[in-house]
Parts: structure tokens; sequence; C-alpha cells
């Protein structure tokens, strides 16, 4: 939990703000800024063809995710809803959960992508977006150049 330096005029709205704002099973570590909104981590790997990006959203399916790019920026975005009911016999709730969670990450992308040919797949909870790179970008074999 951090140190906030209060206003002692108005105390009360503030520890109440504090109360429903902090997250008080993290220390700090999780990526977690607000209830229902989380970052999750991206891995970003470059080999001679292509960008390889990796998106951790274990429990989520493919048609939670949205990848949107324009202009040369890449967003990547998910939402998922869940609902939990247990009724009694008379249908009155004895307990109800539901949680919303989203998050919205976004890259710009090298001039070196081939943009037309970028494709994603989603396994074993993880995001895999391919980025190809433009023929010209690849690195060229060694060869040798005659003087004239």
């Amino acid at each position: 939990m951090n140190l906030i330096k209060r206003n002692t005029d108005n105390w009360l709205p503030s520890i109440f703000d504090d109360m429903f704002k902090a997250d008080w099973m993290d220390n700090g570590n999780s990526g977690i800024n607000r209830i229902g909104t989380s970052v999750p981590a991206v891995n970003i790997s470059e080999n001679d063809e292509a960008f390889r990006l990796e998106l951790a959203a274990p429990g989520m399916a493919k048609q939670d995710f949205n990848l949107e790019l324009d202009n040369g920026v890449l967003t990547i975005s998910a939402e998922e809803q869940k609902e939990n009911e247990k009724k009694e016999n008379g249908g009155r709730f004895t307990r109800r959960e539901f949680s919303y969670t989203s998050f919205k990450r976004a890259f710009s992308l090298p001039d070196t992508v081939e943009a037309d040919k970028i494709s994603a797949e989603y396994k074993e909870g993880v995001l895999m977006i391919n980025l190809p790179k433009r023929e010209d970008a690849k690195v060229q074999p060694k060869r040798m150049i005659e003087i004239g």
C-alpha cells in the first residue's frame, strides 16, 4: 500500500477512495492498476524472417480478442465477462458472482513489417502474432561485387 499525504480538512472521502482503488492482494508486482483491468505480459522476439509478439492471456477465448492495424500501430484489446450464479429452490439468489476484465495494448510497428501478411493464433493461454518482414528488410546473403 502506498504512503499517501492526506488533507486533514477532507480526509473521509480519500480513505474511501484508497479502499476501493487498492488491490489488497497485490504487492505492486502484478501489473493490476485498478479493478477489472490488467496489463498482460508481452514478449517480443525477432529472427531473420519476422518479429513475433506473444501476449499472455490465460483463460480467454480467441473471440474475446480484437486486433486492429491502423497507420502502423497494432492495437490488441480484449474483453471478457463471466457470470456465476447459485440459486436456492425458491429461485432466490444465495450467491451471484460476476467479473469483467478488459485490456488494451498498442505497438508501433517498424516500417520493415509486411502489414498484409500479419497473422495471429491463440493457443494454451498465449496470443501469438507473427509479423513477417518485407523481403527488402530481410538479411541478404553475402555476395561478391565485381569492380568494373
